[in-house]
């Protein structure tokens, strides 16, 4: 059996501190099968100067202005060729070199491969696993108390996504992740780190207004009522973690 084609694309604007380190962790990987996309805003900061070193290494390069965060990313699904998506952004990592290879080897012919994430701050100093613990087993349901794959640790087919929806600014990223899980037929847990993530990208900075999101988000998929109550459980269980270890780990 061929090994399937990972389509990686990463989205940065102005981040020349961080997109060396995310596409080193890409281009680094033993898996051969891999597309590299890089979808850049336009940036004015010396990010593409740095893009350009490894352009020989790079599938496919598009730098002009964009209308956000998943207007970028509809770009590069758009090019993408491969069998599955990742999104790698920049200032995060594929975990270790050998991730992606050890992804597609934990069983084969999966919907959706998912894994564990770490944090990090702005010094890349580790802040540990998630709160929100991956899901032994995944469904669509999982999310209804936060979401727990992050968009980094999450490889899906491409033949399940749909384009993010335009609609949401900060949060499409969860329901483009439900869409594709509704339709999966396989999930596979690889049980192991496969991501590094970055601590406080633009949902954190414009906290109040990803969280109305997620609410309408998780009021489509799971329903007005039930979503009240599971956010009375999301908020009792914030409160707990943040007096065990003041601080969220989201």
């Amino acid at each position: 059996m061929p090994q399937p084609k990972l389509t990686v694309i990463t989205i940065v604007f102005n981040n020349a501190s961080g997109i060396e380190r995310t596409m080193l962790s890409v281009l680094g990987q033993t898996y051969p099968s891999i597309e590299y996309i890089i979808i850049d805003g336009g940036s004015t900061d010396g990010t593409l100067e740095i893009v350009e070193k490894y352009k020989a290494r790079v599938h496919k390069l598009v730098s002009e202005k964009d209308k956000g965060i998943y207007d970028a990313m509809n770009k590069g699904l758009v090019l993408a060729e491969g069998d599955y998506i990742l999104f790698m952004n920049s200032g995060d990592e594929v975990y270790a070199p050998d991730t992606v290879e050890k992804v597609f080897a934990s069983e084969p012919d999966a919907d959706i491969y998912y894994g564990e994430t770490e944090m990090y701050d702005e010094n890349w100093q580790s802040l540990g696993r998630r709160r929100h613990k991956t899901p032994e087993n995944f469904t669509w349901r999982d999310f209804r108390y936060g979401m727990s794959i992050s968009h980094q640790a999450i490889y899906i087919r491409k033949s399940l996504t749909e384009p993010y929806d335009l609609v949401y600014k900060l949060s499409a990223d969860i329901d483009w992740i439900l869409k594709a899980a509704k339709k999966a037929r396989r999930i596979v847990n690889t049980k192991m780190y496969v991501a590094k993530y970055l601590v406080g990208g633009m949902s954190k900075k414009r906290h109040r207004q990803s969280l109305v999101e997620r609410f309408h988000i998780f009021s489509k998929h799971y329903g007005l009522i039930p979503n009240l109550f599971n956010h009375a459980v999301i908020a009792a269980k914030l409160a707990l973690y943040y007096v065990k270890h003041r601080r969220t780990n989201d």
